[in-house]
């Protein structure tokens, strides 16, 4: 099931992170290049005291703890932009509660039926 969503990932070509196990770390902002059988090629970068490296890591599967993905920008965009106008559009389900008079027992009026 993990290699089939590791798959799907490298077929998007978007960037994770992911947990390796074995190590105990986290690599960020990496891409999968490719898959052979239980190996997983990963490609990221890593900058130290101002110098960029390039890595390319080989891992097994079952040394990967967790993967997550980074979504894009406008998915992101029209996420919030979504909630924004649901939350706009949407009523109000508690308006401006008075405090004070949930602790009063309402006056109750009889039913006429």
């Amino acid at each position: 099931m993990l290699q089939r969503k590791i798959y799907a990932l490298a077929t998007e070509g978007c960037e994770i992170q992911v947990f390796l196990r074995d190590q105990n770390r986290w690599i960020k902002s990496a891409t999968v290049h490719s898959i052979d059988q239980d190996l997983v090629i990963l490609r990221y970068k890593t900058e130290n005291n101002g110098e960029i490296s390039t890595w390319e890591e080989m891992v097994r599967v079952d040394s990967i703890g967790a993967i997550s993905r980074k979504l894009p920008d406008k998915t992101h965009l029209a996420i919030s932009q979504a909630n924004r106008s649901s939350a706009e559009s949407a009523p109000n389900p508690a308006p401006d509660l008075n405090l004070q008079s949930l602790n009063q027992t309402p006056d109750r009026q009889p039913v006429n039926g």
